[in-house]
């Protein structure tokens, strides 16, 4: 097919082609499954620009005598030193490292057929991004501490009085609760509890 010729090509033409579908990629794995779980819309910039950038600087780097190992060291190096001092999460650096590689992978990818390779390389990436977040999204248990008036109702024979009490306080699937401290006179308590949060 032309289309498939034309994407092997080193041209402006057949860079455009590979941004189109690195971006089609990125906007569904930053945007529509990243934000849809996390709501972290601070990072979103970065990590929009991030893939853009290197999907260029990698595309850029097939005319030029330099090792592709050589290059994703440089991405990173600069990874560790620019995101050491930001308060990421272990998943938002996977998905940090997500951006990076289906940008290098759309830039530097000669799969035959090319676009069909493309595709089908950024599909399996979405949907194990997509069915892992689902998968442990629906058994991930959240924490939260609150200041508790009812010291009573913390003892174990009204377990069940309390998080079902606590549920409907905080509007949350409480499943656990754990006292973190007390204060006898003024009968209030530190607990904290835990929560199963559903899907948005």
């Amino acid at each position: 097919m032309y289309i498939e010729s034309l994407v092997l090509e080193n041209t402006l033409l057949s860079m455009m082609i590979r941004f189109s579908v690195n971006f089609i990629a990125l906007f569904i794995l930053i945007r529509l499954i990243y934000y849809h779980f996390t709501k972290k819309a601070e990072f979103l910039f970065s990590y929009f620009l991030m893939g853009i950038v290197i999907f260029f600087i990698c595309a850029i780097l097939q005319t030029v005598d330099i090792q592709l190992g050589m290059a994703l060291g440089l991405f990173a190096i600069f990874a560790i030193l620019r995101f050491r001092t930001v308060n990421y999460s272990v998943k938002d650096m996977t998905y940090v490292f997500a951006v990076i590689g289906v940008s290098v992978i759309n830039s530097q990818a000669n799969l035959t057929p090319p676009v069909l390779g493309a595709i089908l390389l950024n599909s399996i990436i979405l949907l194990s991004a997509l069915i892992l977040e689902i998968f442990l999204n629906k058994r991930q248990v959240k924490t939260y501490n609150i200041i508790y008036n009812k010291p009573e109702l913390l003892k174990p024979e009204f377990e069940q009085e309390l998080l079902r009490e606590l549920s409907e306080y905080t509007g949350r699937n409480v499943v656990k609760v754990r006292i973190v401290k007390m204060d006898i006179g003024k009968c209030t308590s530190e607990i904290e509890i835990s929560y199963r949060e559903s899907l948005a």
